[in-house]
């Protein structure tokens, strides 16, 4: 049997989160006759009765009674690019995060573009990126001409490891890259240290780490700048947005005359009447998008606050369980955002039970999961950014030997992490704590069933 594997953005747009406990379960089969095993405990896989089969959190979260007069307001207004509600939740957000100033673009992915591109991050550069991150991260380093270098992963936290970074420094390397990606903060005190060593730019993707702290810091305020997605997915969602975060003021009136077209901003300013001064494109973000976003984000800390308890409980409820090694938090961070909850798998403690196999009987169970990220490293888009126009033009023949790029860019112990972790999406995280302790004993079932699930796979 083929078993597809589901990518987040996949699995959220497939399922409806508040209803996969109960819809897992339609059509499940009593245990089967003679069993000795009662129904509560056959896994609900083989027929048994599932452990939840409650609703989870809705995800969006919208409170109509007090979310959509705002927006509905600026609907009304007829003025829906941006204007003054866009600049009033760029002043709330970086206010949010401790940082000077933001700007809201379309999305996450051209935050991470813009700040790159005015960064003077271009062709013929090296970019430290991780290879556990979603695509838009190292598909931004391409849209700038600039080259990924890819650093291995410490299994143990998800993130990228601080220690291979500076092997992978060249004459050619500009900037890095790193990720504070599921929502679980880097060691970005150590990545920081190694950009100011080797003069590098840092431009921290936080576009899944939101109020996320590392001695009480916030994520996206370490580096020249922060970059952040309010994607529908994720745990402050305006549908499609992002935004960059910078105390500098001159890069920052650069990204705002980029995200305009080019034209005059603050310090960018020329002639009167000389119009559009620099490169740019059009990155503007509606009004009735930055409402839903200031709706959101009145909620936002106190959620913050519940998704680090339960995962903290979760944690300390799974973690005895063989086979399973939930993530670990570096000792300086004081807050993670858990967009998602992630745990690695080891198969060979659930009777060889396949990755794939424990899944699915963990939804058949109720809960709802998917798998990691595959290894960014090793994918085809990567041959063919090498083989467009503008990188033909850009690097020599010897540079753009995909075969050579993938034997220097090995990342082994991802490509360990990719077969064996799983998530756990962040709505799952606002329930209760008796809920965590659905998906704990649904786990501890499939362990002590996990030979007999597998025989009959």
């Amino acid at each position: 049997m083929v078993k597809k594997k589901y990518s987040r953005r996949e699995f959220v747009k497939k399922n409806s989160l508040a209803g996969i406990g109960a819809t897992l379960t339609l059509g499940m089969t009593p245990a089967f006759a003679g069993n000795t095993m009662s129904s509560s405990s056959l896994p609900a896989v083989l027929g048994g009765q599932p452990v939840r089969t409650a609703a989870w959190p809705a995800w969006p979260d919208w409170n109509t009674a007090t979310d959509e007069e705002r927006v509905l307001k600026s609907l009304r207004s007829g003025i829906w690019s941006r204007a003054d509600v866009v600049t009033e939740f760029e002043n709330k957000w970086a206010e949010t995060v401790g940082s000077k100033r933001c700007l809201v673009t379309v999305n996450g992915t051209n935050a991470l573009i813009t700040a790159l591109t005015q960064l003077d991050i271009g062709g013929g550069d090296e970019v430290i990126v991780p290879p556990y991150t979603f695509i838009a991260t190292v598909q931004a380093v391409l849209m700038t001409g600039a080259m990924p270098v890819f650093v291995d992963t410490d299994p143990e936290t998800f993130q990228i490891d601080p220690s291979k970074i500076e092997a992978k420094i060249t004459s050619r390397t500009k900037a890095i890259l790193p990720v504070h990606i599921l929502g679980l903060p880097c060691d970005i005190v150590s990545i920081m240290a190694i950009a100011r060593k080797h003069n590098l730019v840092v431009v921290e993707d936080a576009c899944q780490s939101w109020l996320a702290e590392v001695n009480n810091k916030q994520t996206g305020t370490f580096g020249n700048a922060g970059c952040y997605s309010f994607q529908n997915s994720k745990n402050i969602p305006m549908g499609e947005g992002g935004g960059i975060v910078s105390d500098d003021d001159a890069f920052m009136d650069r990204c705002y005359s980029f995200h305009n077209y080019g034209n005059p901003y603050g310090a960018i300013v020329g002639e009167v009447g000389a119009g559009t001064l620099m490169l740019g494109t059009k990155l503007r973000t509606t009004e009735y998008q930055a409402a839903i976003a200031l709706a959101q984000l009145e909620r936002l800390d106190a959620q913050t606050t519940i998704r680090n308890a339960n995962a903290a409980y979760l944690r300390s409820r799974i973690t005895d369980i063989p086979g399973i090694l939930p993530y670990r938090l570096y000792d300086n961070v004081t807050r993670a955002a858990f967009h998602l909850f992630p745990f690695r798998y080891k198969k060979e403690e659930f009777n060889g039970l396949p990755v794939r196999d424990f899944q699915r009987a963990l939804r058949a169970e109720g809960i709802p999961n998917m798998s990691g990220y595959t290894p960014l490293n090793k994918m085809p888009y990567l041959a063919h950014a090498f083989q467009t126009k503008n990188f033909r033009l850009m690097y020599s023949s010897d540079r753009l030997d995909y075969n050579n790029y993938l034997e220097n860019n090995q990342c082994p112990m991802n490509d360990q992490l990719c077969e064996e972790a799983v998530w756990l999406f962040h709505n799952l995280l606002i329930a209760g704590k008796s809920d965590m302790d659905d998906i704990a004993n649904a786990i501890e079932k499939i362990h002590k069933s996990a030979g007999r699930i597998k025989n009959q796979a």
